[in-house]
This record gives C-alpha cells, structure tokens and sequence, in this order.
C-alpha cells in the first residue's frame, strides 16, 4: 500500500501536535512536527544571542544547529543538537519569537528543505502552518484545522499550567491572537488554508471526534486509489 504524505495545517493552539501524533502513531508513520524545528531555531537564537531580525546570522544558525526527533517510551521528544527541549520549546516567550524567526526567508528554506528530506519517501504525517500550501503542495491527504483564538488561549493557558508554568489567561488568548496576526501577515509563507484541505472546526469537538473524521478521510482517499488502479 502506497505510503501518503498527509499535511496537517492551522494556527498556534489548534490541537494539530496532539492529533498528528496520535494519527501517526495509528497509522504507523513517522510524525513531523515542523513547528516544533522552528521553535528550535529560536531557542537556539535566544541562547547564541541571535536577535530575530539578523537574517545572516539566522541563516548560519540553520547551518549549525541539528534538529532531530525521537521517541522514548512512548514520548516524542525534539532534540536540539541531542538535547531533549520538547518543554523548553513551548514556553510562552518562545513562542513569540519563533513568529518572528520563522519571518525570515532564509531560515524558513533551510527548514523546509530539511522537511521535504525528511518526508520525501511518504509515510508521514507533517503538521505546520505551511505544510499544504509551500512544503508539500502536492501532498495526497490535507487538512486544516481551526478553532476560535478564546478556545486556543484558553487550551494553551490549561496546557502551560499544567506543565508549572505561572500565566495569566487573558494575556494568553492576547499572545495567541498576536501570534495569529504574525503567522498570517508575514511575507514568506503565510499561514493560510489550502484550496484542497479538508477543513475541521475543533472548537466543539472532542480530540476522539476530530481523529474519527481525519481517519474517515484518509481511508476514503486510500479506496479511492485502489479503485483508480483497478479501473
């Protein structure tokens, strides 16, 4: 059976990191988180002292740092040059600056170029903001999630207090909506919906609802092409 390339696209606190895992995991796939490797870029920029608006000295990051993903008793993990920081990454000033990291073109190629590498032989779930319309425009299966910026604070500020983190949620619905503003009004690669993704609003929906309507599209696709090769 032909390995797919599904995209995962939608904005900050959506819930695409926890369904790509579990849809990967079902599936047998390999889960991309590409958000997570610009996070990565940022916290490495933020230890270096790298501001966000020195594209050369981010485009030389890129070149020095190593991004990888792994798995540990079930956990994923993203490891910064071998360093687990799958916490540090989702911390609220990261955040924020990866909005502005990710606005540089030249960090933006370097890292889609690492995801097309890493997901060119299919079988692998790659969940971003520009997965359907830039990385992989041809990808066989799309979505795009979407989800009021009150339900995404609301989720992102449940999910850092759990994690021992002190936020205050008003001003976490504020970072999410900035963060929204950033993602869409950038120059490079803007967060927007593919022509061809299948949209799925989770504002109301219960993470078990959301993965049974994206396991009936994939299935629906995967009979799809057998019935084209049987034709």
């Amino acid at each position: 059976m032909k390995k797919l390339i599904i995209a995962i696209d939608g904005p900050s606190g959506v819930g695409k990191s926890t369904l790509s895992k579990i849809l990967s995991h079902e599936l047998g796939y390999i889960n991309l988180d590409t958000g997570a490797m610009y996070r990565c870029v940022a916290l490495a920029a933020l230890r270096k002292g790298v501001k966000a608006n020195d594209h050369v000295a981010l485009r030389q990051l890129c070149d020095e740092i190593v991004i990888d993903f792994a798995r540990n008793k079930g956990d994923e993990q993203v490891l910064l040059n071998g360093e687990n920081v799958s916490p540090e990454i989702r911390s609220p000033e990261i955040s924020l600056l990866t909005a502005a990291v990710a606005a540089c073109p030249d960090v933006r190629q370097a890292m889609v170029a690492r995801q097309r590498q890493l997901a060119a032989g299919g079988g692998v779930v790659l969940e971003g903001r520009d997965i359907g319309t830039v990385v992989f425009p041809h990808a066989d299966v799309k979505f795009f999630l979407k989800a009021s910026a009150e339900i995404r604070g609301q989720r992102r500020f449940l999910e850092l207090q759990a994690n021992g983190v002190a936020v205050d949620l008003a001003r976490t619905v504020a970072e999410v909506e900035a963060r929204d503003a950033a993602d869409t009004s950038r120059t490079t690669s803007p967060l927007r919906q593919a022509d061809d993704a299948v949209v799925i609003d989770t504002t109301g929906l219960e993470i078990s609802q959301v993965l049974e309507r994206m396991f009936s599209v994939v299935a629906n696709y995967r009979r799809s092409c057998e019935k084209n090769l049987s034709d």
